[in-house]
């Protein structure tokens, strides 16, 4: 090989060289920091940038992509003096590349050791059986604490969640026996609330049955009341209109001479019947005496408004034929007969 085509091919590595330093395409999302003799010259966002060859040099390349870091799992203690395994797991992200290079030796490492801390000083405040339900105030505590801290680092701590969170196996049968008493309890109250609601209902029932069934019987006591003053109100107008009519009968011809017949019909018949009501009963001295009985009876009837004394006839005299108060019989018209003593059937 002539000397000139290894100078040629040298050049030529030289310039393949020179050109791999020099021209740099950084990729979509990612960050360079570029030193310049050993001090910090720029950061090269994405895309192509040349280089001034052997004087600048990429000492740091960054991802500008969120990231999630694993924590370790480790032990805490609770305020109730609990030991329990905690692990989790943090989402990052760099802002500011010139910071996250220069800022901590290892920034990674840095906000990992700071999370755990956090954490441990976040269990302790709370007991045994608030850290399952305080999950969320114990990871808003600690991103908080690590964005503080991981601001003068170029970092931006986004969220924290906890995984896993393990108490001891005998913690755990405890709270098992404590979670499976609970739900018991909770059963019988369940239990112990039905039974009294469906007392209530029952007794709601009976009193709305109660209350149903007296508005019914009111009710029917008022229809039947009604019933009976309509019942009452015509019979006293049939009565009214009869007796009127009995009245104006009586005014007639021959009236007065009916009403003498049917007096001594009924009270031979209602006579009859008055040794079939008992066996002892009370009578007047002159029971067989119908006339002096009728004569009665009719000086009742006989009597008119305005009339000066009893016994007066249908024609204004005594008597029917203006004699001394006598009957169409013959019978004595006067006042009623005395009793004379009883008689035994």
């Amino acid at each position: 090989m002539s000397p000139m085509l290894i100078v040629v091919v040298v050049l030529a590595v030289l310039v393949l060289i020179i050109i791999a330093r020099t021209a740099v395409v950084v990729p979509q999302q990612s960050a360079y920091v570029v030193e310049r003799l050993g001090k910090y010259a720029g950061t090269l966002q994405a895309g192509f940038h040349l280089l001034v060859p052997f004087f600048d040099v990429i000492r740091y390349r960054h991802s500008l992509k969120e990231n999630a870091v694993d924590i370790p799992e480790q032990i805490c203690i609770t305020r109730d003096n609990v030991q329990v395994h905690v692990d989790g797991v943090l989402y990052l992200k760099v802002l500011n590349p010139e910071r996250a290079s220069y800022g901590a030796a290892d920034y990674l490492f840095a906000i990992i050791q700071l999370a755990q801390t956090t954490l441990r000083s976040e269990m302790g405040k709370i007991d045994l059986d608030r850290t399952f339900e305080e999950r969320t105030h114990i990871n808003v505590a600690v991103v908080n604490e690590l964005d503080k801290a991981s601001e003068p680092w170029g970092i931006k701590v986004l969220r924290y969640e906890i995984k896993n969170i393990t108490p001891p196996k005998d913690v755990l049968a405890a709270m098992e026996k404590q979670m499976r008493a609970e739900r018991e309890k909770r059963a019988v109250i369940l239990t112990s609330e039905g039974q009294r609601d469906a007392a209530i209902n029952n007794a709601e029932g009976q009193k709305q049955q109660v209350i149903k069934a007296s508005e019914a019987k009111k009710q029917q006591q008022i229809n039947e009341a009604e019933g009976a003053a309509s019942a009452i109100l015509a019979i006293a107008q049939a009565t009214s209109e009869g007796i009127r009519k009995v009245a104006e009968s009586i005014q007639m011809a021959g009236g007065y001479e009916a009403v003498q017949l049917r007096v001594a019909e009924q009270y031979i018949g209602r006579f009859g019947e008055l040794a079939k009501a008992g066996n002892t009963i009370i009578l007047p001295a002159n029971v067989a005496d119908v006339a002096s009985m009728l004569a009665v009876a009719m000086n009742v009837i006989g009597r008119r408004p305005g009339d000066g004394g009893p016994g007066t006839g249908p024609a204004g005299g005594a008597g029917p034929a203006g004699g001394p108060g006598r009957l169409s019989g013959g019978m004595p018209g006067g006042a009623p007969p005395a009793i004379g003593g009883s008689r035994s059937a």
